[in-house]
């Protein structure tokens, strides 16, 4: 963090400001335990248990798993699981104050540990951190609860829209394939097309030295799938070929749908292949990109996820048998084509929403955010 260009601040470091208390508490230990006091964890409230950590209100940080960094204030007579650590303003300093000071903070630069990520305080504890006025501190919390309450309003608005465009489309599709014109036909999915199942290959039978064909063993996101391959196999009996739409059929990715883009790969039991025979490949694709609430509906309840061969080729669909396909999926790829450019503005709209926040915080915590508005404020008078 850059320090303050405004020479009416001074700076120490944050344990000046904070002292840090740890937390025993696990899932097991309060499994049973029931009052009226809440623990929160990483994702917010847990349970009420029979007792409590911290008398005042305070802040925690997630010190271990995912999420660390990210902090949160919680009331008096509450506590926090063991993944996170308290941390308790000292008398002078304002509990928001700090919690907006921690969000200013990038604890990557802090982190260890590779397979579960840790922060210790130990290694931030001497951030420079402003040492200024309780009043002053309060009212940079004012300038920053509105400042960051008009982005959160832009941000909701933005994400709605991200969300109806995305509808809009899935809408467009929907009204797609419940079409009847003329020359169109009703078919059952084995109508149009074969459809190969995985196969499971033992580990003996492949290897990673990319001898054979590619072996694909797991699940892929939407879209046009050109993998990169880490398993062969020079022992397939069933494999994708360029044109095939993946589908996911077994696992929780149940339902997602891809499209081959290049060559020839295995393809493991999670996955089947549909092969058009009499119907334009992309057709399929967006009727079967439909499905994908359908088919996890099919999934829910088993142990392990699946959807069987008639539950894919027993679908049906109205679509022309005719040169109109084409024309259809022309038309289907130019909506899909605007409305993700449409969905790329909002996403990047977010993203300067993100930037604009950690740009008001690093001048808030730099003097410069409150010596703008005297400046401001002084044009103001003179004019």
């Amino acid at each position: 963090m850059a320090l303050s260009t405004n020479t009416d601040w001074r700076y120490g470091v944050l344990e000046d400001a904070v002292t840090k208390g740890s937390s025993n508490i696990s899932h097991g230990k309060i499994k049973e335990d029931d009052g009226p006091y809440p623990v929160f964890g990483a994702k917010g409230y847990i349970q009420n248990i029979s007792f409590y950590q911290q008398e005042n209100d305070y802040i925690a940080i997630i010190k271990d798993g995912a999420g660390i960094g990210r902090v949160s204030v919680h009331p008096a007579k509450s506590s926090v699981l063991a993944t996170m650590q308290y941390l308790l303003p000292k008398e002078g300093f304002d509990l928001r104050f700090i919690k907006y000071f921690l969000e200013s903070l990038d604890f990557e630069e802090y982190r260890t540990g590779s397979t579960i990520p840790h922060i210790y305080f130990k290694d931030y504890k001497s951030a420079p951190f402003p040492l200024i006025s309780v009043p002053e501190q309060k009212r940079i919390v004012a300038i920053l609860d509105q400042a960051f309450a008009d982005i959160e309003q832009a941000r909701a608005k933005t994400e709605q829209n991200l969300k109806n465009a995305r509808e809009l489309f899935e809408s467009y599709l929907q009204q797609v394939f419940s079409q009847r014109g003329e020359g169109w036909g009703f078919y059952k999915l084995s109508e149009l097309c074969n459809l190969i199942s995985g196969q499971h290959i033992d580990a003996k039978n492949y290897n990673n030295e990319q001898r054979g064909i590619g072996y694909l063993t797991g699940p892929s996101d939407f879209g046009v799938i050109n993998p990169t391959v880490t398993k062969w196999t020079e022992h397939p009996k069933r494999t994708a070929i360029k044109g095939d739409i993946l589908i996911t059929v077994k696992g929780s990715g149940v339902g997602k749908v891809n499209i081959m883009s290049a060559g020839e790969l295995a393809i493991s039991r999670q996955l089947m292949a549909v092969r058009p025979t009499n119907a334009v490949g992309d057709l399929l694709y967006w009727f079967l990109s439909m499905q994908f609430d359908y088919f996890q509906s099919l999934a829910n309840g088993a142990a392990i996820p699946g959807i069987s061969r008639h539950d894919v080729l027993d679908l049906k669909l109205s679509i022309p048998l005719s040169g109109d396909q084409q024309e259809l999926v022309d038309r289907i790829s130019q909506f899909n084509l605007e409305t993700v450019d449409l969905e790329r503005i909002y996403t990047d709209k977010l993203s300067s929403l993100d930037e604009l926040k950690k740009s008001i915080l690093q001048k808030a915590f730099s003097g410069e955010l409150t010596k703008t508005l005297e400046v401001d404020t002084n044009k103001g008078a003179v004019a």
